[in-house]
């Protein structure tokens, strides 16, 4: 049920609720604060001692094939490497076809070998002119498609158009014991502008796809709603999905028909800022989070923005000068002590859009995007 329909005495709480959250919240977890000791990367952010800047490599989605390399995505080039990111042989993904040009959403290799890819088509981006006088684009487009390879990125077929709503970020996707494969994206409503999310599931590794309801928990603005998800399955078969918000902290939503239907939306004790997360299972069984807090560690408060009706219609955090990750051993009833592993250096760097892959076990490598370019490797057990 959209916000907009609730009673007019609730909405009003909630948006308070919203604006006051990154300052009032109890931590749900310990933080790690300490001045402890780092090292700065080559490129200008700080990291903890215990991990390794990864120089040079492609930024993500990554997966890791079945003969041990490395597919990236970059500049609608699917990208090899055999010497872990060290090197890269790059393949056009639509030779002869210039008028499409890939951002990556997110990628997979499933269990029967076949590689999907979610991701934007930028040539057929249109329309986007933000109408302050009625807080909405009404034309604006960005198309979902999906596609995918039988022989490890070097070709690619079934390129399938989803949507052509607007559509911030495909941000990920999961297979299931069941054998579907689900990945999350959005949609863009109107009148006002605002944000939903949805996902995508194929029981045929990608040649065809069912396309769930749509989560629309209102708002208005060009950042508001709910956005760019990410999702696991937890050990009792649910999948379990976590949206960026403006209202202080992730919302969850959980689906027990392979990701066709998602209900009971509410929020959590998650506190973050108007980013998007990344949470995975691990070879180990832990589920591990990377994600923006709502303000520096050792803070208490950040600016505010939005509240305006066109960023959004109630002020949210959008701290993006730290990255944090924590890992949970009970499908996230509780979790572990939160660590910063990246801060900004100096004024207009970010980080924020993580991605993330596990190369070999307990070993993860970390990368994050948009207009920030961290890439670094650490050890689940040094962090736990």
């Amino acid at each position: 049920m959209s916000l907009m329909h609730l009673p007019s005495r609730l909405r009003r709480r909630l948006h308070l609720f919203a604006s006051l959250a990154v300052f009032f919240f109890a931590v749900p977890f310990a933080s790690s604060y300490a001045a402890s000791a780092g090292k700065v990367t080559s490129n200008g952010y700080w990291i903890p001692e215990k991990t390794e800047e990864l120089k040079g490599l492609k930024l993500g989605p990554l997966v890791k094939l079945a003969d041990g390399s490395i597919l990236g995505i970059a500049n609608s080039k699917a990208c090899i490497s055999s010497d872990d990111g060290r090197t890269w042989k790059e393949y056009p993904m639509f030779p002869g076809h210039p008028n499409m040009e890939v951002a990556p959403g997110a990628m997979i290799l499933t269990s029967r070998g076949v590689v999907i890819l979610s991701y934007n088509n930028m040539k057929e981006l249109s329309g986007w002119n933000w109408d302050e006088k009625i807080s909405d684009a009404p034309e604006a487009k960005i198309p979902t498609y999906a596609i995918r390879s039988l022989d490890g990125g070097k070709t690619w077929q079934d390129n399938q158009k989803l949507h052509d709503d607007w559509t911030g970020a495909n941000r990920d996707i999961i297979e299931t014991r069941d054998g579907s494969v689900i990945f999350t994206s959005m949609m863009l409503r109107h009148n006002p502008g605002r944000h939903t999310v949805l996902t995508y599931t194929t029981r045929n590794d990608g040649r065809t796809w069912l396309r769930s309801n749509v989560i629309d928990l209102g708002g208005i603005g060009h950042h508001s709603g709910v956005s760019e998800s990410t999702l696991v399955q937890r050990r009792d078969g649910v999948l379990w999905m976590l949206m960026r918000t403006n209202w202080g902290s992730f919302w969850e939503t959980f689906s027990q028909d392979e990701g066709l239907t998602w209900t009971g939306h509410r929020p959590t004790n998650i506190l973050s800022s108007s980013t998007p997360g990344l949470l995975k299972r691990l070879e180990s069984g832990r589920l591990v989070l990377v994600w923006n807090y709502p303000y520096p560690e050792g803070k208490t408060t950040y600016p505010l923005k939005g509240g305006d009706r066109q960023w959004s219609e109630v002020p949210v955090s959008d701290h993006r000068t730290e990255i944090c990750i924590m890992f949970s051993d009970d499908d996230g009833k509780t979790w572990g002590k939160r660590t910063v592993i990246g801060r900004i250096t100096k004024d207009g760097m970010q980080l924020t859009y993580p991605n993330l892959i596990e190369v070999r076990p307990g070993e993860i490598w970390i990368t994050t995007g948009f207009r920030g370019d961290l890439a670094i490797k650490l050890m689940e057990k040094d962090f736990l």
